[in-house]
């Protein structure tokens, strides 16, 4: 089963807890006897699939939720899902899902408070219990997708393969 690798670079984030209710359930009528209603599950795994690594990413999706004036970006760390209601059949026809986001840091918003923080020279940087390239590149570069300028720079082709004490040379960007 997937697992989130958790990973802590600097500062804090928050969070936000959000419940949806799902509900495909169609009571009996005159003109149709019979109850009905389509899988619950249909909706409820396009959300359960945002915690899910991404494997061109290499980490899970960042998301928005927008709701009236609450906008929030980060990523989706919990689902807790809850069935209510099946079909005689078994078909599920009610959700309750719990979703938990925790915040990111933005990187055009960090870099609009702090532009003349980037890196001008070349420096070398022990790799440290935990790090991996991404992580390494937020903190240096402010952006985790420049962990690919590390990588080719030191001859990395798989960046999963970083050891502790591990000397790597980040370039200028």
């Amino acid at each position: 089963m997937d697992g989130p690798i958790g990973q802590y670079v600097a500062g804090n984030s928050t969070t936000l807890n959000v419940t949806f209710i799902f509900d495909t359930y169609t009571p009996p009528t005159l003109e149709n006897p019979q109850e009905s209603g389509t899988d619950v599950t249909e909706y409820t795994k396009k959300i359960t699939g945002l915690t899910r690594i991404d494997g061109t990413l290499h980490r899970v999706p960042k998301v928005t939720f927008s709701w009236g004036s609450i906008h929030f970006t980060g990523i989706i760390t919990e689902v807790k899902e809850n069935y209510t209601m099946f079909l005689a059949d078994g078909k599920p026809v009610r959700a309750k899902v719990d979703v938990t986001f925790k915040s990111v840091y933005d990187i055009s918003t960090g870099k609009k408070s702090s532009p003349f923080e980037s890196p001008d020279r070349t420096k070398v940087r022990l790799v440290l219990q935990g790090e991996a390239l991404w992580s390494i590149a937020a903190e240096e570069y402010g952006d985790p997708e420049a962990w690919k300028v590390i990588a080719k720079e030191n001859g990395i082709l798989n960046p999963l393969d970083i050891v502790p004490g591990q000397k790597l040379k980040l370039p200028p960007l």
